[in-house]
């Protein structure tokens, strides 16, 4: 299956980068997946609104500090409530340390990903916690088996990154139904 509509773009993926590992991670996907199928959307510069207009969308987010949300996904958290994401697929993933926040890591992955089924999304793109050494983390499910998007962690395990890209995006197109 091949996009259609040239003007836009089938997904729509929407990042808040403060140190520009969740811009490459979102940029890393695009080379994956193919420029053709998504349109890349920085959320400190890009209306978050934009999101109602994709039916598949990948949403980026590192975790902050203690657990706390990345100040461009901060700056748009009540845009992004008000928002109708239903009938729209949405996976996640995001960027934290295991070592320096164990105790919080991926937390913020885990506050998006509520928050986007709380205005109607469909979350796709859950992805294993085995392999992962942290305390604890409010981005994984009730179980905690899986996170719920891709959990990346830059600082310790970059040299994984790479791979768990690749399985993730195939894993996301599948799940979207686009390929």
């Amino acid at each position: 299956m091949q996009p259609t509509d040239t003007s836009r773009a089938p997904i729509g993926l929407f990042y808040g980068s403060s140190t520009c590992y969740t811009e490459m991670a979102a940029e890393k996907i695009r080379e994956r997946i193919g420029d053709e199928w998504i349109d890349l959307h920085n959320v400190a510069s890009d209306d978050v609104a934009e999101m109602q207009e994709y039916d598949f969308l990948i949403l980026g987010i590192p975790t902050w500090d203690y657990g706390e949300l990345q100040e461009d996904w901060e700056n748009c958290w009540d845009q992004l409530a008000a928002l109708d994401l239903s009938g729209k697929k949405v996976a996640c993933y995001g960027l934290g340390d295991q070592e320096g926040y164990p105790q919080w890591y991926q937390d913020a992955l885990g506050y998006l990903h509520a928050q986007v089924i709380a205005v109607g999304a469909k979350a796709v793109g859950y992805w294993s916690a085995d392999g992962y050494e942290f305390e604890e983390s409010k981005g994984l499910t009730p179980d905690g088996s899986k996170f719920v998007g891709l959990a990346l962690d830059e600082e310790n395990e970059f040299d994984r990154t790479d791979e768990r890209l690749d399985q993730w995006c195939a894993q996301i197109m599948r799940e979207f139904g686009l390929q």
